[in-house]
């Protein structure tokens, strides 16, 4: 496996576990353990962080002349980003919904 190609996983690793992880903070919010919600939000946003950082080592790369090869597995794992972190927003959002309807 080449560099590319273990960037590209660890790209679709992160952004794996930040959507998992914030599904499980909406599980946790419609129990309204939002405590437990909010830590997991935090955690979806950090490994957010990790897969965005390690696109953003790629798309240096390219930029200085590294040529990118585009891929399946890379389409792939831009689909598994863009994902995340559109779940990890709304689940945001529902979060909030389910507090205000608390209060």
């Amino acid at each position: 496996m080449n560099e590319q190609e273990k960037s590209i996983f660890q790209i679709i690793s992160a952004a794996g576990d930040s959507r998992g992880a914030a599904f499980e903070a909406l599980r946790f919010a419609r129990k309204g353990m939002f405590d437990e919600a909010d830590q997991k939000m935090k955690e979806a946003k950090e490994r957010s962080i990790a897969a965005h950082e390690e696109q953003t080592t790629l798309i240096t790369k390219e930029i200085n002349g590294e040529k990118t090869e585009t891929s399946l597995l890379m389409v792939h794992a831009q689909d598994h980003l863009m994902n995340s972190l559109l779940a990890r927003d709304l689940i945001e959002e529902m979060i909030e919904m389910l507090k205000e309807q608390k209060k």
